[in-house]
């Protein structure tokens, strides 16, 4: 009788114990999330220290409260099927032309153009560059609660800081159908200017609780970025439970991109066409690096990627850009059964008008690709000598992905002789 007693005694105390330190984490968590808010400056510094100390000393208590509140947003997540996809590329690889393929889906999809960019801002050091461990960190928790649907943290990368979860500053607003959407289109404001504004409707400021509340009745979300330099750092993505990421990787010769740069920023490389001209002008050094680390970093998250480590299993595709100009309705459908949503008749409807445009509407930064001319245009406006820069400091890189080396400059002009071999690059 005692022992029974005793029992019923130990429980009771058990449970108010376990109440007493509910109470607890609430309160210290409530005060942490008020002190972030508040006192949190807008600069690179501050956030690191309100992410160190999140991911220091409160981890425990932090994560018991998120899982707590995000039970049942998990639960309603997995019955619905969502699909979260990352679209990761460098600059001039063509992928706001891929990132339209999702764009286009149409109502069930929410899609996000650069939301990086506003992060990369902040985290620019004086010397023009970013610390890269700072930056990936910031990268990777943005993406994640952007994933969630949570605008909050970019909130604070935003310049001016946005009023009221009201901004007129979000880079390229009008790259993202789902933020033009009827949804999320608030009155137009008198005098205030918003410079990537809606084309397709007239919207005043973009309200961010309203893109959250639009994006979360979405089915799927997918977001492009060409900033994420390293794979490994979003393996926590892949590893949250309340997540289904897909991560797709676009990439593309390295000889091409660079060509492409070359017309986009051209005061940038006027050097490297006087060098390559043969005039006495020293080849920019420091861009070689660049152009190294960029191959490197590319080369080094596919390596991982196709080697299908766990946490990457049947998540993780890799694609070439001249695949997709040459064969954009197969790349399209390949792209979407790896993902596992539709391919809906309205994204094969843009993928035909926009894969066959004419000269005058294939600009610099368009969207418009006449894709069988696209493939072998870098041949004939990057010079030889450059061609074999690059293929010196990217040689790893260009053999990984089937890109084959030219040794003179009649090979590099010769369109009989294809750079692009036929290549198996994923096995899901």
């Amino acid at each position: 009788m005692r022992i029974k007693y005793t029992i019923y005694i130990v429980f009771f105390v058990g449970i108010v114990i376990i109440e007493k330190e509910n109470n607890i984490i609430s309160r210290v968590s409530d005060k942490l999330t008020s002190k972030q808010t508040q006192q949190t400056p807008l600069h690179p510094s501050g956030f690191l220290h309100t992410l160190q100390k999140v991911n220091g000393s409160f981890l425990t208590l932090s994560k018991l409260k998120r899982r707590l509140e995000n039970c049942s947003e998990h639960q309603e997540m997995m019955i619905r099927g969502r699909k979260h996809i990352l679209l990761l590329a460098t600059t001039r690889t063509g992928s706001s032309f891929v990132g339209e393929f999702f764009n286009q889906q149409g109502g069930n999809m929410f899609y996000l153009f650069e939301p990086l960019w506003h992060v990369e801002k902040m985290l620019t050091l004086d010397t023009g560059g970013t610390n890269a461990t700072a930056a990936a960190k910031a990268y990777r928790d943005v993406l994640q609660q952007l994933l969630l649907c949570n605008f909050t943290l970019l909130e604070r990368f935003i310049e001016p800081k946005p009023l009221e979860h009201i901004t007129p500053a979000l880079f390229r607003r009008e790259s993202s159908s789902s933020l033009c959407d009827e949804s999320v289109c608030s009155p137009v404001i008198k005098g205030v200017f918003e410079r990537y504004h809606c084309r397709a409707r007239r919207c005043g400021p973009l309200n961010l609780t309203m893109a959250s509340e639009s994006c979360r009745q979405k089915e799927h979300i997918a977001i492009k970025s060409v900033r994420v330099r390293q794979l490994e750092t979003l393996r926590p993505l892949a590893e949250d439970p309340r997540l289904d990421v897909r991560f797709i990787q676009l990439v593309r010769d390295p000889r091409a991109v660079l060509a492409s740069r070359m017309v986009a920023f051209t005061a940038k490389y006027k050097n490297w066409k006087e060098w390559a001209m043969g005039r006495n002008v020293p080849i920019d050094e420091d861009e070689v690096r660049k152009l190294k680390g960029n191959c490197d970093n590319i080369r080094l998250s596919a390596e991982i990627g196709l080697r299908q480590p766990p946490w990457l299993r049947r998540r993780y595709m890799l694609v070439r850009y001249e695949d997709i100009a040459r064969f954009p309705m197969r790349k399209a459908a390949e792209m979407y059964r790896f993902t596992g949503i539709p391919f809906t008749p309205q994204v094969k409807a843009w993928i035909l008008r926009n894969t066959q445009a004419s000269k005058e509407a294939s600009g610099v930064y368009s969207t418009q690709k006449n894709s069988s001319e696209q493939v072998e245009k870098w041949r004939f406006n990057l010079p030889f000598k450059i061609a074999q820069v690059v293929q010196r400091v990217c040689g790893p890189t260009l053999k990984l992905f089937g890109y084959k080396f030219v040794n003179s400059e009649k090979m590099l002009t010769d369109k009989s002789i294809s750079l692009i071999e036929d290549k198996v690059l994923n096995f899901f």
